[in-house]
């Protein structure tokens, strides 16, 4: 896969979840913080989202937000709104993450991603929105299955958007990272192969750069060397596997990198604070 695909991949813990809201009148909803990334989707009419800190920011029908660090917030009715009555229709939901070890991505995303309908380039984000309102007008045979789907893809290109726009801008950190071809070229062979023995030099080929050059370059756009995100990497991709799968440990061992299943336990305790085992066991025991 890609490497924004792994990214999501890794993050995500579970199927989404949403439900349908219709508010009319003067109405207000609080939101709770919690462990994941929440989203809305305005089918219909428009309303505001106060946030804990920062702007207010104005929605309307076809708006998308994500709050992808699932802090606190409001959505209350938009007194400016002239439409039926101020009639609102809403899709409210979120996606769970694995917070023990957030990809370094995560951190890099605003507190709110606001997509308004039609913007720009991002037609994707619209047809997204389109599909999952006709669902829920007129669910039909393979309805709960479809809205996963849709709502996995909507992260994905709300991600995506946000990425492009912000390497338009020129901002630093991931989105430049994802956007430079020659950091993108070193990613991507990491996230295709994490097992193999990287080093930098090896990497810098990749990348089309000489060592000195591409350790600096990777550093300042990733926030961490090469080779400290390459043992990150593997270990976040071993955590996946124990908690998504029965496979064995020397197997996952091997799949990121570790010749014996001892190294590869020393490693993930070291960076998880817990043993593979015990690990698979908490995120399979819900006590």
């Amino acid at each position: 896969m890609d490497v924004l695909s792994d990214v999501v991949a890794a993050m995500r813990t579970g199927s989404p979840f949403a439900n349908r809201e219709d508010r009319e009148g003067v109405w207000l909803t609080h939101f709770e913080p919690f462990a994941g990334a929440g989203f809305h989707v305005v089918l219909r009419g428009a309303c505001l989202l106060v946030p804990e800190e920062g702007p207010t920011v104005r929605l309307g029908a076809g708006d998308v937000v994500l709050t992808p660090h699932g802090t606190r917030h409001t959505l209350t009715d938009d007194p400016g709104h002239a439409g039926a009555q101020g009639a609102t229709a809403l899709l409210c939901g979120g996606y769970e993450l694995d917070r023990s070890r957030p990809h370094p991505l995560l951190g890099t995303l605003p507190e709110t991603i606001h997509r308004p309908s039609g913007t720009g380039r991002h037609q994707d984000v619209s047809a997204a929105v389109s599909l999952l309102g006709a669902e829920l007008r007129n669910p039909r045979p393979g309805t709960d299955a479809a809205l996963p789907t849709l709502l996995d893809l909507l992260l994905l290109y709300v991600l995506r958007a946000w990425i492009e726009d912000e390497s338009a801008r020129g901002t630093t950190g991931w989105p430049t990272a994802l956007a430079d071809p020659a950091i993108g070229s070193a990613l991507h062979a990491i996230h295709d192969d994490p097992a193999k023995p990287w080093t930098v030099e090896a990497l810098g080929k990749k990348a089309n750069l000489s060592r000195a050059t591409f350790s600096r370059r990777f550093a300042a756009a990733v926030g961490e060397p090469p080779l400290t995100y390459v043992t990150w990497w593997r270990l976040t991709v071993a955590a996946q596997l124990l908690r998504s799968s029965d496979t064995a440990l020397a197997p996952i061992a091997q799949h990121v990198g570790y010749h014996s299943p001892f190294a590869f336990a020393t490693a993930f305790k070291r960076e998880h604070g817990i043993s593979p085992g015990r690990y698979r066991q908490r995120h399979r025991d819900p006590s």
